[in-house]
């Protein structure tokens, strides 16, 4: 039988080797995890993506019909990927139907993106469960629209500190509009991604470094955005939660390049980008080779339990 050392030994020297590979199949100079991919209609047009972006791992955001195809993408690449699952749980069968596919095998619960507001009974429940399992939430913020009649999602964003608060066991992991416009104080009322310098005091800022459970998705164009209004003040905020903070894609685009990626209420500076890339060359510019080793493997990979 294998004593304590050499197990632990062993299981150090498999996530060594995981992450050697990682390295040497990353044109980053350090690897990759993208915490925000969705899986898309072909398993082919996934790894067209990723391979064009050169990032060798991924979590993979599935429906609850799209489960299938995200077990073939896993059955055809072991190790490469994992995956969070989401379902409607305003309807009466979504949270059952959540659990039961985490103890599936999923590793969390997102993207969570509902017309609910963050602190109604039906995410309280959510919340919760997601404690019971012990795995992650990845939620959708918006209160602006991208387009007439698309509605909010998860909305009452300043009662989230408190929500924080009251399930602190819950893990949640914070995505889109209106949790990256909250870096800044001054946050307009209008406009999907602010513009400008940003103003210290900010709700996400203040509850990055104040409540342990929450984490930050640096994915799509908010996340871009966050990185990219103030340069200044993003290297400061990276450092500051260099431990906090992942790396998301969310990208729209086909193969990594940028190609099909149009979508009209992205700062015009992204278009035709392909986020993934984009953000990723922010973070290199903007943090240490320590703080985006954090931000782009090794934050997501204890989170996400991803070499589990």
């Amino acid at each position: 039988m294998m004593n304590r050392r050499e197990f632990v030994g062993t299981t150090a020297g498999v996530a060594s080797a995981l992450l050697l590979r990682a390295q040497e199949a990353s044109p980053w100079g350090e690897p990759v995890i993208d915490i925000h991919h969705h899986t898309r209609r072909a398993p082919e047009s996934d790894m067209e993506h990723l391979n064009g972006v050169g990032i060798p791992r991924a979590n993979l955001l599935t429906g609850a019909r799209a489960v299938d195809r995200a077990k073939v993408l896993m059955e055809q690449h072991p190790h490469r990927f994992i995956h969070f699952v989401s379902a409607d749980i305003a309807q009466p069968e979504g949270l059952e139907l959540l659990s039961k596919l985490v103890k599936d095998g999923a590793r969390g619960m997102g993207e969570i993106k509902l017309h609910l507001p963050l602190d109604g009974p039906e995410m309280r429940r959510l919340y919760a469960v997601a404690a019971e399992l012990n795995v992650p939430v990845l939620i959708h913020f918006q209160e602006v629209e991208h387009f007439p009649g698309e509605g909010n999602f998860a909305w009452n964003f300043p009662k989230l500190g408190g929500i924080l608060k009251e399930f602190s066991k819950t893990t949640f992991i914070g995505h889109a509009d209106n949790f990256w416009a909250n870096i800044s104080a001054d946050v307009p009322g209008d406009a999907s991604y602010p513009q400008g310098p940003v103003k210290r005091g900010g709700f996400t800022d203040r509850w990055l470094a104040e409540y342990p459970n929450l984490y930050g998705d640096v994915a799509a164009g908010s996340g871009n955005n966050s990185l990219n209004r103030d340069i200044e003040f993003a290297a400061g905020f990276v450092e500051r939660h260099q431990d906090k903070l992942m790396f998301g894609s969310d990208c729209p685009c086909a193969d990594g390049h940028g190609k099909g990626q149009n979508q009209k209420f992205y700062p015009v500076r992204l278009h035709g980008e392909c986020l993934a890339r984009n953000t990723l060359t922010t973070l290199k510019k903007i943090a240490s080779s320590d703080v985006f080793r954090k931000i782009t493997w090794q934050n997501a990979a204890r989170v996400l339990k991803f070499n589990s």
